[in-house]
């Protein structure tokens, strides 16, 4: 007969492993997008190709989106990741280039990746440190993404840069929280898919990155 406290340690230990194993796959996977993201962001910025505009980017995110989560669960999902991390690179490079023509372009943009790498490090770290269970944000964070795009949009199309800036410093709030929660869902089993753990993390470290060179360069004056 199974002693109960036996299969319980063992199964733990199972869960522990897996968790383990999803995320060193996450951050492997998260590593090699943002190196690629990099690349075509660079090579977006050298061509000097023009931003596909706000129709097209959301086409182009919402079906590359749609298609990884449709192929999560084999190699093709790992293929439309990168097409899909590869074509927001591409979308920041022309936002990067109207940044960098500026007089104080090249700090507010290196500020602004220093600022992203800084909390998505020390968010991580301490998620992976304490391991508290951060699921209880996931409403929260669900309804709040919700509003700050709708907000978002909102500030686009009427044209109002004080709800612009509102809607950066939204995000950067709500990206922060989604870190916590994603790191705290791999480690407690929550999130079993490495595919999709990467693509929440790495589109909240884009959209930290983009709402802090917002901030940085409404605040040089220079935005």
């Amino acid at each position: 007969m199974n002693n109960p406290i036996n299969t319980s340690i063992n199964h733990n230990q199972s869960a522990a492993l897996a968790s383990n194993k999803v995320l060193r796959n996450t951050y492997s996977l998260l590593s090699m997008t943002l190196l690629f993201s990099g690349l075509t962001a660079g090579a977006s910025m050298m061509l000097n190709l023009p931003h596909p505009g706000l129709l097209l980017t959301m086409v182009g995110y919402f079906g590359l989106l749609f298609l990884t989560a449709k192929f999560r669960d084999s190699g093709l999902g790992i293929a439309f990741v990168f097409a899909l991390t590869g074509f927001m690179g591409y979308t920041l490079g022309p936002i990067l280039n109207s940044y960098l023509a500026l007089p104080n372009g090249g700090q507010i943009v290196m500020n602004a990746m220093g600022g992203t790498g800084a909390i998505f490090l020390a968010l991580s770290g301490y998620a992976l440190t304490s391991r508290k269970n951060f699921s209880f944000m996931g409403g929260f964070l669900m309804a709040g993404i919700l509003v700050a795009f709708m907000a978002g949009l909102g500030a686009i199309l009427f044209e109002m840069p004080a709800l612009s800036l509102a809607v950066s410093a939204m995000f950067i709030l709500l990206m922060s929280g989604l870190i916590l929660y994603e790191t705290s869902n791999i480690i407690h089993g929550g999130e079993t898919n490495y595919i999709m753990a990467t693509v929440t993390l790495y589109v909240s470290i884009f959209n930290l990155f983009t709402s802090l060179l917002h901030l940085l360069g409404f605040m040089s004056g220079d935005d």
